[in-house]
């Protein structure tokens, strides 16, 4: 698994026209399921994402996670992330999951992370989505396997 964080003023995706997630202040969640992903790859993810101190405190330090802030969260899937650019010019993602398994993984992270802190939006899975946000900072973090003791 692999899932790039924004930490966002605002964020929305828009799917055929339609807006299908929108938020306030908090996370833009751009995620990438492996082959090799479980559930407890999911479950390690998450409460890495919402423990992770990335917005600023009183004091301008970066001590408080999206829960303390109470700020929303915007979950897209990604496969791209798996993109492979190391042989000629045109990737492959050989190492994403097979789509049925990702979008599995996909719908039980939305239902994790609502179960877990509530103000989640999400885009479409598989959908030609139109991402748009205002980023804060810019505050990106980039979060693999490794980082969590994998």
């Amino acid at each position: 698994m692999k899932v790039v964080i924004q930490r966002v003023k605002q964020a929305s995706v828009t799917v055929e026209g339609k807006i299908t997630g929108s938020i306030k202040k908090g996370l833009v969640l751009l995620i990438g399921i492996g082959g090799e992903d479980t559930r407890e790859t999911v479950d390690k993810y998450l409460d890495k994402i919402l423990k992770l101190r990335i917005f600023e405190d009183e004091q301008g330090k970066t001590n408080l996670s999206v829960s303390d802030i109470e700020g929303e969260i915007l979950a897209i899937s990604q496969f791209t992330l798996y993109a492979d650019c190391r042989k000629g010019n045109r990737p492959n993602f050989l190492q994403a999951a097979a789509p049925e398994e990702a979008e599995e993984l996909y719908q039980y992270f939305l239902t994790a992370c609502k179960e877990k802190y509530g103000k989640v939006e999400a885009g479409i899975f598989g959908a030609d989505m139109k991402v748009e946000l205002l980023g804060d900072g810019p505050f990106t973090v980039v979060l693999e396997k490794e980082m969590l003791g994998y």
